[in-house]
């Protein structure tokens, strides 16, 4: 429970929430602003005009409703400049990996600062933790490389973007239930920084600055609540790269490597494009030569497949953890690109093409490519492509 000082004062504000399951004393004002990015959205006008108190609500409710506690209740209180959480409805200890993330937070900080002190901090970036995870039951990790602005300043939700959006369709295709999938997108950027979606070039001298974070993060979140490993998928080349100069093991698209974060823990990580490669990689204008269209489509069959794959494997890991990594990665790649190619083609086509379901199905009949997606060898676009959540 709270250690506040006998004040009567005291005693009436938190009176309320004396009985919750979990509390945890958050810091000073000035902490929890700068942990928050407090205010969210305020430029004159405030977009939602939350007090400090209401952000972190809001924030702490996503968490308990992700974790699946619908009846549990969040309180924040302040009182002599000190900031409490009180909930409800939750386990005993559930306050712990709260206190883990804002004690990394603090890590984020130092290292922001510091960046701003070297002159490198753009006017356009937020300091933008992963607030509102699943805290508790998570299933699987993500790894990624910077949350886009709007995820902050307007939708105040790290899971709202079409990244998210589009890897969170994915996992119910292959068989995880839409309100469950997200414990299964618990988010670790390398840059916590919410900037805007083409910042991804000017992002790449930053992540020394968070190395301190970055590792206490994944630290922290490698396990379950029971003690498993967690599985990890390392989304585009800026995070794999992170990964093989962090840890040392070289990750490509849908290759499996094993790191160890903290003595006794062996994580299995696999490699995956970037959730919104495939938006590039099937782009006509990458393409120069006789036929771009042609290009195209058969680039984006491609990654559809490799991205069905990895999402199949993260959805059957985040089940079970003790599954066996290698076997289950075949049986996504078999299922994905050689079993079920006409599904494959057919969730390109009205994914990414936006084709209707009729129109699809007819347009996969008659291409070819639909049948070799295992095989096919195509030039990477000529365009840069940014690694942001889109």
């Amino acid at each position: 429970m709270f250690k506040l000082a006998g004040l009567t004062l005291a005693a009436l504000t938190l009176s309320a929430v004396a009985h919750a399951d979990a509390d945890l004393k958050l810091g000073s004002t000035e902490r929890v602003t700068r942990l928050f990015a407090y205010p969210n959205n305020c430029n004159v006008i405030c977009f939602r005009n939350w007090t400090l108190e209401q952000t972190v609500e809001h924030y702490l409710t996503q968490s308990v409703q992700r974790d699946g506690y619908s009846d549990a209740k969040v309180q924040v209180k302040t009182d002599n400049d000190q900031l409490y959480a009180a909930i409800t409805g939750v386990p005993r200890g559930y306050e712990k990996p709260l206190a883990a993330l804002l004690d990394a937070g603090d890590l984020a900080y130092t290292g922001a600062s510091k960046l701003n002190a070297d002159g490198k901090w753009a006017y356009s970036w937020y300091l933008f933790l992963p607030l509102g995870m699943a805290l508790e039951n998570r299933r699987s990790v993500e790894l990624l490389h910077f949350p886009p602005d709007y995820s902050l300043t307007q939708a105040q939700d790290y899971l709202e973007s079409k990244t998210t959006d589009r890897w969170a369709t994915l996992l119910t295709v292959n068989g995880i239930p839409a309100d469950q999938t997200p414990a299964f997108q618990t988010i670790i950027d390398i840059a916590p920084i919410a900037a805007p979606s083409n910042a991804g070039k000017d992002l790449e001298g930053v992540y020394d600055y968070f190395k301190d974070y970055q590792t206490t993060m994944v630290k922290e979140v490698s396990q379950n609540a029971s003690g498993a490993a967690l599985p990890m998928v390392a989304f585009g080349a800026p995070v794999r790269n992170w990964i093989k100069q962090q840890y040392g093991p070289t990750v490509n698209v849908l290759g499996l490597a094993t790191i160890s974060p903290k003595e006794g823990v062996k994580v299995p990580v696999l490699g995956s494009n970037h959730p919104s490669y495939i938006w590039y990689a099937a782009d006509p204008e990458s393409y120069t030569g006789k036929d771009p269209q042609a290009q195209a489509d058969a680039a984006g069959l491609k990654v559809m497949g490799q991205d069905l794959s990895a999402a199949c494997w993260q959805a059957a890991m985040g089940r079970d953890p003790d599954s066996n990594p290698d076997v289950e990665l075949k049986s996504c790649t078999q299922t994905w690109q050689v079993a079920q190619t006409d599904k494959t083609c057919e969730l390109f086509y009205t994914s990414i093409r936006n084709l209707t379901p009729a129109q699809a199905t007819a347009k996969c009949a008659t291409t070819p490519i639909k049948a070799q997606l295992k095989q096919l060898k195509v030039p990477a676009p000529a365009t840069a492509v940014p690694a942001p959540h889109l």
